[in-house]
Parts: C-alpha cells; sequence; structure tokens
C-alpha cells in the first residue's frame, strides 16, 4: 500500500506544481503562498491574529492551531505521515466490514483518487484530519475499545462541527446489539453512550462558548446573542454562506450539484439499498456489501447526504464524502455489482473519478471554484 500512496502523492503534487508555474491565479490571495487557498485563508489569519470576526467562528479551531505551532514542513510531515496511514486504516475497517481482501483493497485504493484537492493531504485543510480520526475511532468502535474512540471522535470535532455525528457510531456499538435482542441495554453502555456523547459534542459548545465570551458581554451585543440558544456557529453559517433549508436549490447552483451529482449518487444508491435489506424489505443477499456491521456506516452516510442536498453548498459531498469509509464502499459497490443495476454508472466511474481529481486540482491551484 506505502508504494500507491507515495504514486498518488507524487503524481498529484506535480500536477499541482505544474498548475502552479503555469497557470495565473484568479484571486491575488493566492499569492501569499502555494498552500493558501479558501478555507486556508481564513485559517492563517485566526492562527495569526485570532478569532477577530464573527464570521471566522465557522471554522473550528483545530486547523489553525496547527498552523500557528506548527511549521510548514512539520505538517507536510505530519500530512504525509496521515496519508498512508488514512489509507492503511480504511483498508483495515474495510477489510472487518466487507469480509473480503480484495474487495478492501479496492476500496483503499480508490481513496486514492480524490474527490476534492482538500482531502489530498498537501495542504493544511481541515479534511484530512478530520478524515484520519474519524478512521481511527471507527476502528476503535469495530474493537470495542470506546474510550479510544471517544478521543478520535473528540478531537475529529476540533476540525469540523458535523464530527458530533461520529458519537452515533459508538451509541449504536453499545446499545444497539441490547435493543435488537429487545433487551434494556445495562447502565455501563447507556453512560458509556451518553458520556462519550457529551465529550465529542464538547468542541463544539466550547466553540460557540468562545463566542458568547466575545460578543455577547459587550454594551450593544449582536442580534443572535439574545437567541434562546445563542449560537454563533449556526448564525454565520445562516448569514455569511446562506445555510438553510433549500436555499441552496437555485438555477445558478445547477452547476455546483452537477458536479456533486456522483459522490451523492453513489452514497443515496447505496445507503438506500443497504437499508431497505437491513430492514428487510429486500431478499437475502450473501454480497459483502450487504453485512450486517455495515449499518451505523449506511446511516450515517445517508444523514450526512440529506444534510448536504438539502441543507448546505452541495458540492462540500466532495470534502466530506472521503471521510465516510462508506463513500469508498459505494464506490467498490458500483464498480463491481451495479453491472444490472447500474450498468453506465459501473462504466463511468474511474473514468469520472481521474479526470475529476485532476480537473479539480486544476481549478483549486488556479483559485477557482469548487471550493
Amino acid at each position: 500500500m506505502l508504494v500507491q500512496v507515495l504514486a498518488s502523492r507524487v503524481f498529484y503534487s506535480a500536477l499541482a506544481l505544474a498548475a502552479q508555474y503555469s497557470l495565473s491565479p484568479f484571486d491575488a490571495s493566492a499569492q501569499n503562498g502555494f498552500f493558501v487557498r479558501w478555507d486556508v485563508l481564513h485559517f492563517t489569519d485566526i492562527a495569526t491574529h485570532g478569532y477577530r470576526w464573527e464570521h471566522h467562528f465557522a471554522f473550528l479551531p483545530a486547523a489553525p492551531f496547527l498552523l500557528r505551532y506548527l511549521s510548514p514542513f512539520a505538517i507536510f510531515c505530519l500530512n504525509s505521515a496521515l496519508a498512508y496511514d488514512s489509507t492503511v486504516t480504511l483498508y483495515e475497517l474495510s477489510r472487518h466490514h466487507l469480509g473480503n481482501d480484495a474487495v478492501a483493497r479496492l476500496a483503499a485504493l480508490l481513496s486514492l483518487i480524490p474527490f476534492s484537492p482538500s482531502t489530498l493531504y498537501l495542504a493544511p485543510y481541515a479534511e484530512p484530519f478530520f478524515t484520519y480520526l474519524s478512521y481511527r475511532g471507527m476502528l476503535c468502535c469495530t474493537r470495542k475499545q470506546w474510550l479510544l474512540a471517544t478521543l478520535c471522535f473528540t478531537l475529529a470535532s476540533t476540525f469540523r462541527s458535523n464530527g458530533f455525528f461520529l458519537a452515533g457510531f459508538i451509541i449504536w456499538g453499545t446499545l444497539f446489539p441490547y435493543l435488537q435482542q429487545k433487551q434494556f441495554p445495562p447502565i455501563s453502555s447507556l453512560a458509556i453512550a451518553i458520556l462519550s456523547s457529551a465529550t465529542i459534542l464538547l468542541p463544539f459548545i466550547a466553540h460557540n462558548f468562545s463566542a458568547y465570551l466575545t460578543f455577547c458581554l459587550s454594551t450593544s451585543p449582536p442580534e443572535w446573542c439574545t437567541k434562546t440558544i445563542p449560537l454563533v456557529y449556526s448564525h454565520v453559517q445562516a448569514r455569511y454562506w446562506n445555510i438553510g433549508l433549500f436555499n441552496y436549490w437555485t438555477l445558478s447552483q445547477l452547476p455546483n450539484f452537477l458536479i456533486a451529482f456522483p459522490p451523492l449518487f453513489a452514497l443515496f444508491s447505496y445507503s438506500l439499498r443497504y437499508l431497505l435489506h437491513f430492514l428487510g424489505f429486500s431478499a437475502s443477499n450473501s454480497s459483502p456489501f450487504f453485512n450486517p456491521s455495515i449499518a451505523p456506516h449506511a446511516i450515517h452516510a445517508l444523514l450526512m447526504s440529506c444534510i448536504l442536498l438539502f441543507a448546505s453548498h452541495t458540492q462540500i459531498v466532495l470534502r466530506l464524502a472521503p471521510s465516510m469509509p462508506f463513500a469508498y464502499w459505494a464506490a467498490a459497490y458500483i464498480l463491481t455489482n451495479s453491472m444490472k443495476q447500474h450498468p453506465f454508472a459501473s462504466r463511468a466511474w474511474l473514468p469520472w473519478a481521474f479526470i475529476w481529481s485532476i480537473v479539480s486540482v486544476v481549478l483549486w491551484v488556479a483559485f477557482l471554484p469548487p471550493a
């Protein structure tokens, strides 16, 4: 696996360097540094000056923290190590849940074709760290290492707010086996589920509380401070990024929906097919893609896909899908099992993935959308 990871990193790094020296960036902000694009602009400002502005609170503090205390070379070395271990961890997760070494290897190899440059482990984005910590926490859940899983998911939540949803894997692992047998879970399992969930939520609470102390104790606090639950995060997402139910569903955003279609199609089609099977609405299937242990991943993927489709910037799925092993299982499912259900998808997936990975890197270097 090391050779494949190195080959992927060398190829996309060379592509990014070639684009950097042959294209003029659309935005002059890119001249501040090779890796300074999109979110990293906010991260570097926060790392240098702190959370000065309201809109900064759309970003959790872990990525700015790393930029403040680690050199670019140290971050590059850390990213390189995480790139390899993320691939290995995905392979181990896939082998556990799919029970098939060949399919597990396919899923791991598919992860080396990036959906988005932000997941390339090249720039100091939040997504690579979030992805790695999510994978490690999920692997800990397969081993019933609930304390380590809580630690990984809590750290992931310092990078992205949707880290709280990862608590569902611990809740599922500690409570569902008893509920499936129509038994009341023991107090110890309930305690693990509740305490772990509360711990994973803590970074988000602390982040919002910090904003409350910054803005709401002044003589003229902003309007969001007067809300019953004064959350700066939801306020800035709605005000500065127009996040809300169906807010993104406009004709001008049609290109972004088209860009997001392939991963969303994979996530929705596989998760719905899996859950129908899991709930007994379809015939039994001995395929490794329908193993019972995949259920929490299918639920998590369906939930995140619905949020991204209906109440977010839909193209962000290109950045978030890699943090879900289910996305690569869905791609592997399309490639190995969909000749009858989705013959076009089985033929088109690899060409699309490879071509889009190249196009997205070039667009990113040129400081062009999608972010």
